[in-house]
């Protein structure tokens, strides 16, 4: 069973991606913000990674980043899902080390969808 963490700001949002993802089976540690997302990147090296962009602090580009380009995380991939629906900020979230952009509100299927190609399912 995949381990995904999920970093986000929202609540609801946490709780809406948290459901989905448990009723596919995987297991689900969340982060509320940029930092706290590197750290727990760190700890508890996730198989895959869900990035909110517009969080206080640390954006989602920039811990992304941040996690792409540290040698022991950088083979986590990260999946930004964020309202950001522009095709620059897709391009820039890809350029940070994201591997795929699903824009809010997710859709279950598209999401999933996109999980299981970056796990190999």
């Amino acid at each position: 069973m995949a381990n995904i963490l999920i970093v986000d700001d929202s609540p609801t949002e946490l709780h809406v991606l948290t459901t989905m993802l448990e009723k596919y089976g995987f297991s689900v540690v969340s982060a509320s913000n940029g930092e706290d997302g590197v750290e727990k990147a760190k700890a508890d090296k996730p198989d895959l990674i869900l990035m909110d962009v517009v969080m206080p602090g640390m954006n989602g580009f920039q811990a992304a980043r941040q996690i792409s380009n540290d040698p022991e995380t950088g083979d986590i991939p990260i999946i930004i899902v964020s309202t950001k629906d522009q095709e620059t900020d897709k391009m820039w979230g890809l350029r940070q080390g994201a591997k795929g952009y699903v824009t809010k509100p997710a859709q279950e299927k598209e999401l999933i969808s996109t999980i299981n190609s970056l796990l190999g399912g």
